[in-house]
């Protein structure tokens, strides 16, 4: 099983945050262009069992993804299950239709920016991107995949470590869908 460990942080000064990832020996990858499309399970809410269930289109390239329950914690932790769907659809639309077909409700679809970072230490790889989600500004993930639940606590205090080096004070508790929802209902 793979289990997702992250944390979500507004992001106050870009450049200084780039400097201090760089200096922990961060290597920029590709700039990513995402839009995910969330569904909702035609007989359980998915916002009420804080599970998620997307189409998430990086470029041209279609995946979807389960994330279960979070864990209990004050770093989010999850079980995730992604996979590509193309070459069979390659755009994501006939898994798309076959969802709404099924029932599943499409609730919001959140559009960003992403620069990923990824960084090899000693003890365990690890990750940070910088977001710019539309509609909310700029965003900065740290994440530690695991594959043992025993290994979520051990990633969670890397998460909070990690933090502190770089200078990120704000986390985010809520999800971008979460927050492009209160952001649509404010207006």
């Amino acid at each position: 099983m793979t289990y997702e460990v992250e944390q979500k942080y507004h992001l106050q000064n870009r450049e200084a945050f780039e400097s201090a990832l760089r200096a922990l020996g961060a290597v920029e990858e590709t700039v990513e262009h995402h839009a995910d499309t969330y569904y909702n399970h035609p007989c359980r809410d998915f916002a009420a069992t804080n599970e998620a269930f997307r189409i998430r289109r990086v470029g041209t390239v279609p995946m979807i993804t389960y994330k279960g329950p979070k864990l209990p914690g004050t770093v989010k932790a999850r079980r995730e299950m992604e996979w590509r769907l193309d070459p069979g659809d390659k755009d994501g639309n006939q898994t798309a239709e076959l969802l709404e077909h099924l029932g599943f409700k499409p609730v919001a679809t959140v559009k960003k920016t992403r620069r990923p970072f990824t960084v090899r230490d000693a003890t365990e790889p690890w990750g940070a991107v910088i977001d710019e989600v539309e509609e909310l500004g700029w965003f900065v993930e740290i994440e530690v995949m695991v594959q043992e639940q025993e290994a979520i606590e051990p990633a969670r205090q890397k998460i909070e470590t990690i933090a502190g080096q770089l200078g990120l004070h704000q986390p985010e508790v809520q999800s971008y869908l979460r927050m492009v929802l209160a952001e649509k209902m404010s207006k």
